[in-house]
């Protein structure tokens, strides 16, 4: 994990300062990972500007793990983005009940003016639903994992315990 006084005296974190000494902001337990995964999932998948910002800001109040959610809303990145949103809008149509419209995307004032009541509903629905879904399936996969990891160490230690046990009485 990242060194918390680093983040605390980042330029660009100095308006949360105050905030960020809750230890779990930083902590890696379950209920801290798993909230963590809920804010960062649900934050890369809105489309606004700033997302890191935001997923710091739903992170402290929240008390989860600052740092995770803050990562995970890069797994919208220029890359992903394309893929990510048009599905959207394809979801989104889809639940919608609207056909979707065959759009060819231009990276440009204009496009977004002309185009924006035409994908726009859609749009937003389909982020709002995948934001949701993927917060969700995100925390409830961290428990499980987390979980199983869990009865795999106790199972470990009780199998070292029983062999222990039968060679001391031997």
């Amino acid at each position: 994990m990242p060194d918390h006084h680093k983040i605390r005296d980042h330029k660009h974190m100095k308006f949360f300062a105050k905030f960020l000494h809750d230890p779990n902001l930083w902590h890696l337990n379950r209920r801290s990972v798993a909230g963590a995964f809920s804010v960062g999932l649900f934050m890369a998948f809105i489309p606004l500007p700033f997302q890191m910002f935001f997923a710091a800001a739903a992170a402290i109040p929240m008390r989860v793990n600052l740092p995770i959610s803050v990562g995970l809303v890069w797994l919208t990145n220029p890359i992903t983005m394309p893929p990510i949103f048009y599905s959207s809008y394809k979801i989104g149509s889809w639940i919608l009940g609207t056909p979707p419209l065959p759009v060819t995307f231009n990276a440009s004032l204009d496009w977004l003016t002309t185009n924006l009541e035409a994908v726009g509903a859609p749009f937003i629905v389909g982020t709002m639903v995948l934001a949701v879904v993927s917060a969700l399936l995100g925390n409830l996969v961290v428990r499980m994992f987390w979980r199983l990891q869990i009865v795999r160490y106790i199972r470990k230690r009780q199998l070292r315990r029983s062999k222990t046990n039968s060679n001391s009485s031997d």
